[in-house]
């Protein structure tokens, strides 16, 4: 971002539309990344003479001072001097006293040369060390800049939209990444509606405070935000500005702006501790379902909601939607309402706030709610998913026959469950003709008579281990327990197969 004195509009037919560099630029910006190269190891002040001559050469003031500004955040200033500047000018004054104060050069001299002699050092060193932390003494140590000069071009433009989204009340954008935009909008601390329109879709951008009155207060949020929006490939911005009083209107387009050879801003990765503290607890749980971030948007009535998570169930075609509640204005709450009423044949859980009270207001919506205080509890949420999940396993049962055949020697449950794409629970009723059950592990009877034959009391289990292995068989205990032998542990070196007693 640039400040605002170097802000370049046009206020033609009453918009406001920043005034972009264009190829005619790359010129000055070159120049103005030549003058930094050559000032490294030069006093501060040299720079900016040079920088001021480069101004006076320019065709706009305002542009050169525009690159000069970005050019100098990739800079690294230093401090030069023999001596700490704090120090010195402290011996300095000491030795000015003890003089009875400095009015002329000699007196000077002697100060100098007092103060040096209480630090060890020379005249010159302490003279050279006064002012040497001051900013226009301080010296160029290094300059490294991330942009050439079609890249600063585009790092102004950038820039210079961000600082005219200083003044905006309001942003509309239309872009190819909407999900991604939604989540960096929500973590700046905005507050977003996703609205219908003839074109598509728009995401209508505003501060809490504009539910009571058009504020400016969430410009830099705003310009934050610009940087999200311009890493999608296609995007339209349109903002509300108020220009001193005037409302005016600007509007952006990925023709305009880009993000030069740099990663987006770095956002937290959820929008609230709330949210983050439940899907780090819900993905540590080893359950059916995943937990999907954001999903697609739902239909609610003239615009759209994009709920905090999704549940996709592992074993068929079926989502559960995952909103939590708990925060906003009263004003907001009841837009909320508003488009849970609206949202229909879908499966919606909504964790609610007991502060906000209205909890039996969205059960009357038709959605199941999961109330909470200060966290939403998993339990609470993995109770009402086990709710649906015993409806999904009694329906896919159903498409499973009484028996089945496996082709392999071995295979475990888990694994058939997934060929046929059910729950393993599905297959508690299940019989299998042609295998043994040895713990979760079907088995055919030829394969434990040749193990069988294979094993022998006194074995090690390592031994063992390698001969079940070999015929894909994990479960050691399980399966040495179905054919009469146990293992005797001997310390931490291993064990021995024994027969049963």
């Amino acid at each position: 971002m640039l400040t605002k004195d170097l802000l370049r509009v046009s206020r033609a037919g009453g918009r406001y539309q920043p005034t972009f560099a264009d190829r005619a630029a790359r010129p000055l910006a070159a120049k103005a990344i030549g003058v930094f190269q050559r000032h490294v190891g030069v006093r501060r002040a040299d720079l900016d003479t040079a920088l001021s001559a480069l101004e006076s050469d320019a065709d706009d003031f305002k542009l050169a001072r525009g690159f000069a500004s970005l050019l100098e955040r990739e800079t690294v200033f230093e401090t030069d001097s023999p001596l700490p500047p704090p120090r010195a000018r402290r011996a300095a004054f000491e030795a000015a006293m003890e003089c009875g104060g400095v009015t002329t050069a000699s007196e000077r001299e002697e100060a100098l040369r007092l103060a040096a002699k209480s630090l060890g050092s020379t005249p010159d060193a302490v003279d050279s060390s006064l002012v040497a932390d001051r900013e226009i003494e301080q010296v160029v140590a290094e300059f490294d800049p991330r942009w050439t000069p079609d890249e600063l071009l585009a790092q102004y433009n950038l820039s210079l939209a961000q600082t005219a989204l200083f003044d905006a009340t309001e942003v509309r954008i239309r872009s190819s990444d909407p999900k991604a935009l939604v989540s960096a909008t929500k973590r700046l601390g905005l507050m977003y509606e996703v609205r219908k329109t003839s074109g598509g879709r728009e995401l209508v951008v505003t501060g809490p405070d504009t539910l009571f009155q058009r504020t400016r207060r969430y410009g830099t949020s705003f310009a934050r935000l610009l940087r999200s929006v311009a890493t999608a490939g296609d995007w339209q911005l349109t903002a509300t500005i108020d220009d001193r009083g005037t409302e005016r209107e600007m509007t952006l387009t990925s023709d305009d702006i880009s993000v030069p050879g740099v990663e987006p801003m770095a956002e937290p990765a959820f929008d609230s501790e709330v949210e983050s503290d439940f899907a780090a607890r819900f993905r540590g749980l080893d359950l059916d379902w995943n937990l999907v971030r954001e999903p697609e948007p739902l239909e609610t009535g003239t615009s759209v909601m994009i709920p905090d998570f999704a549940f996709d169930y592992r074993f068929g075609d079926f989502r559960v939607f995952f909103e939590i509640m708990g925060f906003w204005t009263p004003e907001y709450v009841e837009k909320k309402l508003g488009q849970l009423a609206d949202v229909e044949d879908v499966e919606l859980v909504v964790a609610v706030d007991e502060s906000l009270g209205v909890g039996e207001e969205i059960a009357a919506r038709d959605h199941r709610v999961i109330p909470y205080t200060g966290s939403v509890r998993v339990k609470d949420v993995v109770d009402l998913l086990r709710e649906y999940e015993s409806d999904l396993v009694a329906a896919s049962a159903a498409t499973i026959p009484d028996e089945l055949r496996p082709d392999d020697d071995v295979i475990e449950l888990d694994a058939l469950a997934s060929k046929h794409g059910v729950a393993v629970e599905v297959l508690d009723d299940v019989s299998f003709p042609d295998h043994e059950l040895v713990g979760r592990t079907l088995i055919r009877p030829r394969v434990i008579e040749s193990l069988s034959d294979e094993i022998e009391d006194g074995q090690s289990l390592s031994v063992v281990e390698e001969l079940l292995a070999a015929r894909g068989i994990d479960d050691a205990s399980a399966t040495l327990s179905k054919l009469g032998y146990r293992v005797q542990w001997e310390g931490l070196t291993g064990g021995t197969v024994r027969e049963k007693q």
